[in-house]
């Protein structure tokens, strides 16, 4: 795996992701009691609590003000609108302008001659197969670059539809908190998980499009090259792409149809906006898990990952995120279930089938 992506970028992600993972796995570990280990269960039992486990512990309250220091550092749950405007700002403009790095810098993809490469360094010496080196270097940069295109695509399909069911799927009820922290985590996140999937082309792309601007500015407008865009140009390198991004793209598709299921089998349960009624939810992965629509959010990263190649360690660090917030959620959803409901099917699981 490579730390490119300038000298602090990717150390700074990864530091990131890591400070916001061990707290989860912390929580997560039976520490004892004396050690800090309920403390810190709770802690972030409340701070990822949304919904209706923030109702539900108001509800037990014994007293008006009980209840109302439980909501005290709550936002409403509505406000996760905010977290897909923010990623779909972020990702857009990291996609625009990589794209546009990769469209004026990269040229088209072409078949890697590598049989070539090793047939001249055989007939005219070392000095051609220095050559075949620095070419195939240079057509695994563009590859690279031209991957980090395709990933980010797939993140912007992701935030955009995820923005579309904020809106048009789930009825949040108007009693319905998350708390303060779990806020500013969704935003940190969906300003992080881009940049993490783009770091290893943000500086290059970042310092040319610097230079276009300084030129754009010494030259005026009139003096500048007319911008002509080739769709075919912006097509082609895509399609040549290698097999692990095409799986990957599966994966990704196959998890986004299983969350857009689960999403509306949520959504379906409270066509009532102002109940705050719930129901057993059946369909789809609910037959297995608690959290299907968490497992699908698995899924999907798990298709971006195996789509940007794995090469990134920002990236792996994201998906550790990932699988450890996820999972603490479901089990926590999970446990309300089994109390809320005294028919639940106790042959669910959490989030990962014969798993956890």
């Amino acid at each position: 795996m490579e730390m490119g992506g300038g000298p602090t970028l990717q150390p700074l992600l990864c530091l990131a992701w890591l400070a916001a993972t061990l707290p989860i796995v912390a929580a997560a570990l039976p520490i004892p009691a004396a050690a800090g280990g309920r403390l810190l269960h709770g802690l972030l039992s409340a701070f990822s609590a949304r919904g209706k486990t923030v109702r539900t512990a108001s509800s037990n309250s014994t007293s008006t003000s009980t209840s109302s220091s439980k909501t005290k550092f709550t936002v409403p749950q509505k406000y996760f609108l905010h977290f897909y405007v923010v990623g779909v700002v972020v990702t857009t403009s990291l996609l625009l302008a990589i794209c546009f790095y990769a469209y004026m810098k990269m040229t088209i993809l072409l078949p890697e001659p590598s049989n070539y490469s090793t047939i001249a360094s055989h007939l005219v010496g070392s000095n051609s197969f220095s050559f075949g080196g620095v070419w195939s270097h240079t057509m695994e940069h563009k590859y690279r670059v031209w991957r980090t295109v395709f990933v980010l695509l797939l993140m912007e399909i992701q935030v955009l539809r995820r923005l579309y069911e904020t809106e048009n799927v789930f009825h949040y009820s108007p009693s319905a908190r998350m708390h303060i922290v779990g806020y500013l985590t969704g935003l940190f996140y969906y300003t992080a998980a881009p940049i993490s999937l783009a770091s290893s082309c943000i500086p290059e792309a970042a310092a040319f499009l610097r230079d276009q601007i300084a030129e754009f500015i010494v030259k005026g407008r009139a003096r500048m090259p007319d911008l002509v865009i080739d769709s075919s140009s912006l097509i082609k390198p895509l399609l040549k792409l290698g097999w692990c991004q095409w799986i990957g793209a599966v994966i990704f598709i196959w998890g986004s149809l299983h969350q857009t299921r689960c999403h509306a089998i949520l959504g379906s349960l409270r066509d009532n906006k102002d109940s705050d009624e719930y129901v057993i939810p059946c369909g789809d992965w609910f037959s297995r898990v608690s959290c299907p629509h968490y497992l699908a959010e698995l899924v999907i990263y798990l298709g971006m990952l195996i789509a940007s190649g794995g090469s990134d360690i920002s990236v792996w660090f994201l998906f550790a995120f990932v699988i450890t917030n996820l999972s603490f959620a479901a089990v926590q959803t999970h446990k309300w279930y089994l109390q809320k409901f005294e028919d639940y099917p106790r042959s669910r699981y959490a989030i990962i089938p014969f798993v956890l």
